[in-house]
């Protein structure tokens, strides 16, 4: 008989690529992860990793186990949430990993929508940059994410996950006031391929709005040069305040931003696609139901799918 627990361990180190990454995220000791691993590799009868300088890699056996074990584990998730229905009402705890705009702009109005129609629903968010939403998912300390699409993301066909779009998110064009381009039209666009001898600001490689940016940028014809990087938006536009460059940045981060010195034109060409994820086979799950309901409706008048 093969341990459930051990299957999530092993997907963690599928994950994570190290040992010692998926025991931090499991809140294990890398000595108790090698020795699930272990077991399961003795239950199973063949290797199931090998390593390769200081991470790890699937055998063949292996991945057969992860595909096997992606549907275990969402199986467990529809039968939780079936004795979840059955035995209570849509009352407990959620948590929620988000990025901070989304915080802002969606789950905050949805936990306030919640608690006048789902007064028992509590919900707990942790601020989650970069894909860090979904590795908390997958490691079971978070129930949802609300995270952005990238150049790798989980898409429909990951068997260990089910998405949902919430919106599409255009980005605006941040000058210094005294760029040339900064004069004319204040709702004209400016075209991203005029812009590929500027000086960019941006967030750190890693992060998914990055990911969008250069993305636009090579579709544009050119790669952006970042001369600054913070994954802080309002670092971003204070440093373009300060004559320090330009940048790209998502409309909804400048909402209700100080804008001194900076000139905003839109940028067409990058969006910000943005979505809520939560364990395959959870979709039924009574006090998640509540709140994927109460995120749509907050995100239909942002552009949602």
């Amino acid at each position: 008989m093969i341990d459930t627990r051990r299957l999530r361990t092993l997907r963690a180190v599928a994950d994570h690529g190290t040992v010692t990454a998926a025991a931090a995220a499991l809140h294990l000791t890398p000595s108790a992860v090698s020795q699930q691993l272990a077991a399961l590799e003795h239950e199973v009868g063949h290797r199931l990793l090998t390593r390769d300088g200081r991470g790890v890699h699937l055998t063949a056996v292996g991945r057969i186990m992860i595909r096997h074990a992606n549907e275990v584990l969402a199986q467990l998730e529809r039968a939780q949430a079936e004795v979840a229905a059955y035995t209570t009402g849509a009352a407990g705890e959620v948590t929620v990993a988000c990025f901070a705009t989304a915080i802002s702009a969606v789950l905050s109005p949805a936990i306030a929508r919640l608690r006048e129609e789902t007064p028992g629903l509590r919900i707990r968010v942790r601020d989650a940059e970069g894909d860090h939403g979904l590795t908390m998912l997958l490691d079971g300390t978070a129930d949802l994410t609300i995270a952005v699409e990238y150049r790798g993301a989980p898409d429909a066909a990951d068997r260990r996950l089910s998405l949902l779009p919430l919106y599409a998110e255009p980005f605006d064009l941040v000058l210094p006031h005294d760029h040339p381009l900064a004069t004319g039209d204040p709702a004209g666009a400016i075209s991203l391929g005029s812009l590929g001898e500027e000086t960019w600001i941006g967030p750190y490689p890693g992060n998914p709005v990055h990911d969008v940016i250069a993305f636009a940028c090579e579709r544009a014809g050119f790669t952006a040069r970042f001369a600054h990087c913070s994954d802080d938006f309002r670092a971003v536009v204070a440093l373009v305040g300060a004559g320090a460059g330009m940048a790209v940045v998502p409309r909804l981060a400048l909402r209700d931003m100080a804008l001194s010195g900076v000139v905003v034109r839109p940028a067409p060409g990058p969006e910000r696609r943005v979505f809520a994820a939560i364990r395959r086979g959870a979709d039924s799950h009574p006090l998640l139901r509540p709140l994927l309901d109460a995120l749509l409706a907050v995100a239909g008048p942002l552009g949602g799918d």
